[in-house]
C-alpha cells in the first residue's frame, strides 16, 4: 500500500469513529467527547479518562492508546488489525470504551 492509500483508509476510520461518537451520544446515556487535531482523535469519557487514536504515516499504522495499553493496526487489505494479534480495531475500541466509560458502547467501521 502507498502513502496515498494509506491516508485514505486510515482517514476512514477516523472519519467513522467520529460518526460512532456522535450515534452512541444521540442513541445512549453516554457522554463522549470526541476532538479531532489532525490525524488524531482523542475521546474523552464523562470520568475523564480518555482514548488516543493517531495514524502513524512513516509505519503505515493507526495507533490506539487506552487505560489498558498502547495498539498498533495495520490494514491488511479487509480490515485493522493488531500487530500482535489482539483482534480488529473496532472491536478492541468498543471494548476499550465500554470498559472505561462504565456502559457497554459499540464503535463500527460504517
Amino acid at each position: 500500500m502507498n502513502d496515498a492509500e494509506f491516508m485514505d483508509q486510515a482517514e476512514r476510520v477516523l472519519k467513522a469513529v467520529e460518526a460512532s461518537c456522535d450515534h452512541i451520544n444521540d442513541a445512549t446515556n453516554a457522554d463522549i467527547d470526541n476532538q479531532r487535531t489532525g490525524g488524531m482523535v482523542t475521546l474523552v469519557f464523562a470520568n475523564h479518562s480518555q482514548i488516543v487514536i493517531n495514524l502513524q504515516k512513516p509505519l503505515q499504522e493507526i495507533w490506539l492508546a487506552a487505560k489498558s495499553g498502547g495498539y498498533h493496526y495495520k490494514f491488511d487489505g479487509k480490515q485493522w488489525m493488531d500487530t500482535k494479534g489482539q483482534g480488529e480495531f473496532f472491536a478492541s475500541l468498543s471494548r476499550f470504551a465500554s470498559e472505561q466509560s462504565g456502559s457497554p458502547l459499540v464503535f463500527a467501521a460504517s
